[in-house]
């Protein structure tokens, strides 16, 4: 009696491993590839909730203190602009982010909202709300 073993894989088998393989791939791809898209985009959302934070923290800071102008010992800073409140952002606002006036381009006023202020970078935006106070 002579048994013959089978050792390995055969052809067909494995060229539907291949075949399988293809398939997930051709499909998964797309989805990997916006993922440096994405990553930019979050990263514009952390610096625009960060600003708008900051923003919340440094007007009730100068309110509970009754903190007005701009003296040197203060911790807080007086925000009339959007881009101002890049200076109540500990460590300032980071390279290659720029903040946009809302279309009216007027100075916020004091104790007023602004909910249209725009933060940009790689091509990406979000907005955040900034308080004004002097």
């Amino acid at each position: 009696m002579n048994k013959s073993r089978q050792a390995g894989f055969t052809l067909i088998e494995l060229v539907m491993v291949i075949v399988i393989l293809g398939v997930l791939a051709a499909v998964a791809l797309p989805k990997f590839v916006n993922v440096d898209d994405d990553a930019k985009q979050a990263a514009v959302n952390g610096v625009a909730g960060a600003l708008s934070s900051a923003s919340a923290v440094n007007y009730a800071s100068r309110k509970a203190k009754g903190e007005t102008g701009s003296a040197a010992g203060n911790k807080t800073v007086a925000v009339t602009t959007c881009a101002g409140v890049a200076s109540a952002l500990q460590g300032g606002l980071p390279s290659g982010y720029t903040i946009t006036e809302p279309a009216s381009g007027s100075p916020i006023a004091t104790d007023v909202t602004i909910t249209n202020c725009v933060v940009t970078a790689n091509g990406k935006t979000a907005n955040f709300t900034a308080t004004g106070i002097t």
